[in-house]
């Protein structure tokens, strides 16, 4: 197993559930870098709720709404949301009663502007952060993305090759026909890898540069649980 590599790391603490400035964990990473498994199994082991823009947005389209209507050719095409848009959405997010003890941010925020805004929302509701970044080889990344599937019905994640249903094709969970996700066809996916490069990387800097606590995990090779733990390790360090 890779050893953990601390980038930047500040001596204030993210408090526990007694106290009364909650905490965000903020889960970065590529596409294809594991956010979405990660941040459900750390949802679960922390009894926070897992905010992901990218399903708000989703969710929108499925139903029809006039934002889904605004967004969803920019979601099939691989294309990052407005800011603004984003930014309401996680604001009105975190003001939740679910939110109160803290929250896991995944897949947000993937420009500056959403970085500054971020800052500005947690300092504003008196919110420790901590900045966990999923590394992952482009190879890899490709791999996954490619081979991956999705339930319709309950959105449950599957993979060809790494993690497949127990019947091709086919959700264990729903018995539903599992489908290719839009924004995870291979022209797609490297028109993501490529905004993120441009757009959401440069963001670590960022994040350094406020000295924000940020730290970075190899998940190339690990499965998703070993990861977690990994994860989970440096959160309890804290």
């Amino acid at each position: 197993m890779q050893k953990v590599r601390v980038r930047t790391e500040q001596t204030s603490q993210i408090p526990n559930s007694k106290s009364q400035i909650r905490s965000a964990l903020v889960l970065f990473g590529s596409p294809g870098s594991g956010k979405g498994t990660q941040s459900k199994l750390l949802a679960k082991a922390l009894s926070i709720p897992q905010i992901s823009t990218g399903d708000m947005l989703r969710e929108h389209v499925r139903q029809g709404s006039v934002m889904g209507s605004a967004v969803e050719a920019k979601l099939k095409a691989g294309i990052l949301v407005k800011d603004e848009v984003v930014n309401r959405l996680v604001e009105k997010r975190i003001s939740q009663p679910d939110c109160a003890r803290g929250f896991i941010l995944d897949g947000y925020p993937r420009t500056r502007a959403q970085a500054e805004a971020l800052c500005g929302m947690l300092a504003a509701n008196y919110t420790s952060e901590l900045v966990i970044h999923l590394v992952v080889d482009y190879n890899v990344i490709i791999a996954r993305l490619t081979g991956r599937r999705q339930c319709p019905v309950c959105g449950t994640l599957y993979n060809v090759a790494s993690k497949p249903p127990k019947v091709p094709g086919v959700c264990d969970l729903e018995g539903a026909q599992l489908i290719v996700r839009e924004d995870d066809r291979e022209e797609v996916i490297r028109h993501r890898l490529e905004a993120y490069e441009q757009q959401t990387r440069p963001l670590l800097d960022y994040f350094r540069e406020e000295g924000k606590r940020l730290y970075e995990v190899d998940a190339s090779y690990d499965p998703p649980e070993a990861v977690f733990r990994k994860v989970l390790a440096l959160i309890q360090k804290q």
